[in-house]
């Protein structure tokens, strides 16, 4: 805590006498992104803050009702005090009102009311809508931590507010507690994204209201607890008549509501929507653009306005917080937050809250470490105090080397050092193999090329970090680690391919979206290679062949194959400005001396891909990233390789861009100077040179075995090759001591060929691969149609297969392998039937086995499942797996039409 609550009061003194010759906030459309697949909010809710007070049109967890609000919608349930700004998978709706005239009952779809767009209307602070049922006109706005509601009644009768705890997300404990007439507090502890949200709230009327109704029919306690908690608070209005409503947040309890409530002590909408008003100019004159279209200021400036609506405010005024071991803390000397998408805001909304927003900048990274001192790694994807296990890397890491190298002061470089290191030396999500083998395979992890790629990048970030503390033998450590991505580098194909049993995976479409990348295909993580781009370029020859495969990328066919994947969008040829792994690419021109492309395409994406309309972004918001994108780019600068001090520059979109620093300086960009900003607001650097990676420090890759497949019938040949020039192969056969490789290897039982590389000494790591001689010539008939979204036995239905035997024999047991890893939608089947045949006509049901099946255990591993029976004479045995079907509401792929898959390892008849 930084003397929060004298913090506050200047901060609302000064918002009030703040004078801007232009006001900023005029240009925020908050429906920008509402519609199409933004998944963002109109509500009101002020820079970075607690409450974000919007109404909630969606309440089933769709993917594109994730903020609460879809455009397309004409009805609302309810107003709810807390959301998410554009993201994949839905949470939040805490504390939910909804002012209603005449009505009984709690069903939320009848005590919900018809709207219409022509009588809504949202600004920076404010929204505004009428509720069509009842004739009521809803007015919000915000202070950081209290939402303040006013209802007018146009018609006369029995005013009903109702408080539901059982919204959007799934009540697991919830307390009511009614002071009097015109106080109530309220806790809500729900599961869904965060499995273990708490928020506690003070919610004051201006009038007195009566408990006229409750869902469990009593009126007259004055506490309700449990699962199960809706109630209406009432009193008769007449025509005209307004009642207004404060509801105070916290994530500590009720006394730290009470403590927040001093944030607003009158029920004055004016001022207080006037006060949201001067907050949001304010933050928002940090950047002053100059143009004579107002779509293009309109567009800008609701960029950076989503770039301001998260992270958020976690902490009372007085410092307290609700940490990540669910204990509660005091903020020393720092402001704590919550909501930390990295991986998509590492790329560009950080490196712009670097530039106007450092002293947040140092918060964000003291929460980092207190994030891992109470849950015992650094944040991945954090929400509510809670890791959500969501997305992948360690990118923690970027957001805190990237202050490093910028010279931030304010938070324990050696701590944050220590937690960096920490997250990167784990053995989960594929990291002990990336450590063991340089690489991930798809034996491995899933993701397992997008893992290796930004793990890579992640120890880059580490390096720096190690550099700055002197820290010589770790930064060796963590630099040859960064350049673990050439290993996946296929120099044939010129592709960044997956690899399975020591080979590459076959066949490779690098349009295909599949397991094996995060929300992409290979041509979109081909190019992710960003704290090594000259590596990059010489793996294509140089500057020509590196300019030649970006030409192929941005005109490539559009079309995608493989798994349909909602998040791949704005495709101009296999590039996607609607996900986050492309948002580097077009400003990778400048690296070979071709600045004129990358404006060309920067500038058809900023024509191209927001508009100042409902559907004006290409993708999810994603917690400011997209927009941070277009307010980078807009300006003529982005950071390519946060970690690294510098930016790329591009002509600027804006004739003229002013950046008032928080030091009181300012920058000014414009046309003519664009090129000169490689520093901007850290001009100190410029005499600092990124330290490249030197000859002595390249890695030596790793060989790749070729084969015709993993198992074989009587006899197969094996190839050991290496793209390293003057390298010498070693290859070890069923553990035997290493030789020199000289000729293919010829293998007729099954074997392990281990192999490594020597370059002037150098070594690289060992690979190795499992050929397998099949005991049989018996064949397998699939009956189910393969799901190109996995390798190797993926099925989105029933699994069904008859095995030929090729003669009758006796058969006495059936053993199926099948794996789970429910982070990627892979899930046991939830019954296994085994038949028994000798012409493949008539079959006869032998067995059966039957699980009770967890979808939400998210451990890996493979379950063998044996049905055993009497004797049976057959030549054919069909195996029939029913698939576990869609997964269930608060699953992360649910919002993503939920489908879960089979996956087969193998079967085993005796």
């Amino acid at each position: 805590m930084r003397s929060t609550l004298l913090s506050f009061i200047l901060m609302m003194f000064s918002s009030l006498i703040f004078a801007q010759k232009n006001n900023y906030a005029q240009y925020v459309n908050p429906f920008i992104g509402t519609g199409g697949h933004g998944h963002t909010f109109p509500g009101a809710t002020l820079p970075f803050g607690m409450v974000q007070l919007s109404p909630d049109t969606r309440i089933d967890g769709s993917w594109d009702g994730c903020g609460g609000y879809h455009y397309s919608d004409d009805f609302i349930y309810g107003f709810s005090h807390t959301h998410l700004n554009g993201t994949g998978v839905s949470d939040y709706g805490d504390i939910m009102l909804m002012p209603t005239l005449n009505q009984k009952g709690f069903i939320q779809a009848d005590y919900g009311s018809k709207f219409s767009h022509k009588n809504e209307k949202a600004t920076a602070g404010y929204y505004q809508v009428l509720l069509d049922k009842y004739n009521v006109n809803v007015r919000l706005t915000t202070t950081t931590r209290v939402g303040l509601h006013e209802y007018t009644f146009n018609k006369a009768g029995d005013a009903k507010i109702i408080l539901d705890l059982n919204h959007r997300d799934k009540l697991v404990d919830g307390e009511v507690k009614i002071v009097d007439a015109k106080t109530l507090y309220v806790y809500r502890n729900s599961e869904e994204w965060a499995k273990n949200q708490k928020i506690f709230a003070k919610i004051e009327f201006n009038v007195p209201m009566k408990l006229t109704a409750s869902k469990d029919g009593n009126i007259t306690s004055k506490t309700f607890k449990g699962n199960e908690i809706a109630l209406a608070f009432g009193k008769k209005v007449k025509k005209g008549e307004k009642i207004m409503v404060k509801v105070t947040l916290s994530t500590t309890g009720y006394n730290g509501t009470d403590v927040n409530s001093k944030e607003l002590t009158t029920f004055d909408f004016s001022k207080t929507k006037a006060a949201a008003e001067k907050a949001w100019d304010k933050e928002l004159s940090k950047i002053e653009v100059k143009s004579s279209d107002k779509n293009k200021l309109t567009i800008f400036y609701t960029a950076m306005y989503h770039t301001m609506m998260q992270p958020n405010i976690s902490q009372d005024l007085n410092g307290n917080y609700r940490g990540m071991d669910d204990q509660i803390h005091l903020a020393n000397n720092f402001d704590y937050y919550s909501v930390f998408s990295l991986w998509d805001t590492f790329r560009a909304a950080h490196p712009l809250y670097t530039l106007i927003e450092k002293r947040r900048t140092i918060d964000f990274i003291n929460t980092f470490i207190k994030h891992y001192e109470q849950g015992g790694r650094l944040p991945v994807w954090e929400l509510a105090s809670n890791e959500t296990y969501c997305m992948i890397g360690y990118h923690s890491v970027s957001v805190i080397a990237d202050a490093m190298v910028k010279g931030f002061k304010g938070f324990d470089y050696e701590k944050a050092y220590e937690a960096a290191k920490h997250s990167a030396m784990l053995d989960h999500l594929g990291l002990k193999a990336y450590k063991q083998n340089g690489f991930i395979s798809i034996d491995d992890e899933h993701e397992s090329v997008s893992k290796t790629l930004e793990y890579a990048y992640d120890d880059w970030c580490i390096a720096q970090m190690a550099l700055i503390l002197n820290k010589h033998d770790d930064y060796n450590y963590f630099i040859e680690r960064s350049q673990y991505w050439k290993n996946l580098f296929n120099h044939e194909t010129k592709f960044i391919q997956p690899k399975k049993n020591g080979g590459w995976l076959k066949p490779f479409d690098p349009r295909e979206v599949n397991n094996n990348y995060t929300e992409a295909n290979g041509w979109q993580y081909t190019f992710f290679a960003p704290q090594d781009i000259n590596g990059m370029i010489d793996f294509y020859g140089g500057k020509d062949g590196f300019d030649a495969k970006l030409d192929e990328l941005f005109n490539a066919p559009s079309e995608t194959t493989g798994r349909e994947q909602v998040d791949v969008t704005g495709l101009i040829g296999q590039y996607a400005q609607g996900n986050e792994p492309s948002h580097h690419v077009a400003f990778l021109y400048n690296y070979i001396d071709k600045p004129e492309k990358t404006k060309e395409l920067v500038h058809k994406i900023l024509n191209e891909h927001y508009k100042n309309s409902p559907d004006g972004l290409i993708g999810n918001e994603d917690c400011g990233q997209m927009s941070a994108w277009y307010v980078l780019a807009s300006m003529g600068i982005y950071s390519v390789t946060p970690g690294s001090g510098m930016w790329t520059t591009v002509e600027p979109y804006f004739d003229e861009i002013t950046i008032n620093l928080e030091d009181g300086t300012k920058r000014i960009i414009t046309k003519n100077n664009y090129k000169e900003n490689q520093f901007l607001g850290f001009e100190f650097l410029k005499d600092r040179e990124v330290k490249p990676i030197s000859e002595s420090e390249k890695i030596v890759t790793v060989p790749v075995l070729i084969a015709e497949d993993r198992s074989f019938q009587n006899k197969m040949n094996v190839e050991v090759k290496s793209s390293e020039p003057n390298a010498k192969i070693y290859v070890s056969v069923n553990g035997k001591k290493a030789e020199i490789y000289k000729k293919p290897i010829s293998i007729k039982e099954t074997t392990t060929i281990s192999s490594f590389v020597e370059v002037n000494g150098k070594k690289s790591k060992t690979i190795s691969g499992t050929f397998t001689k099949k005991p049989n010539d018996y064949t397998i008939q699939l009956n189910s149609t393969y799901t190109p979204q996995y390798h190797a036995g993926g099925y989105d239905q029933n699994f069904d297969a008859i095995v030929d035997m090729k003669k009758t024999k006796s058969v006495s047991s059936v053993v199926m392998n099948f794996l789970q890893d429910s982070r990627s939608w892979i899930v046991l089947p939830t019954k296994l039937e085994v038949y028994t045949s000798k012409d493949n006509q008539n079959f006869k049901l032998v067995g059966m086995l039957e699980k009770q099946v967890d979808a939400f255990d998210n451990n890996v591993f493979s379950d063998s499942w044996k049905i055993q029976f009497k004797e049976e004479k057959a030549r054919y045995i069909k195996v029939k797996a029913t698939n576990y079907g869609a997964f269930p509401k608060g699953h992360l792929a649910e919002p993503f039409q939920g489908k879960s898959y089979i996956f087969v390892d193998e079967i085993t008849v005796k």
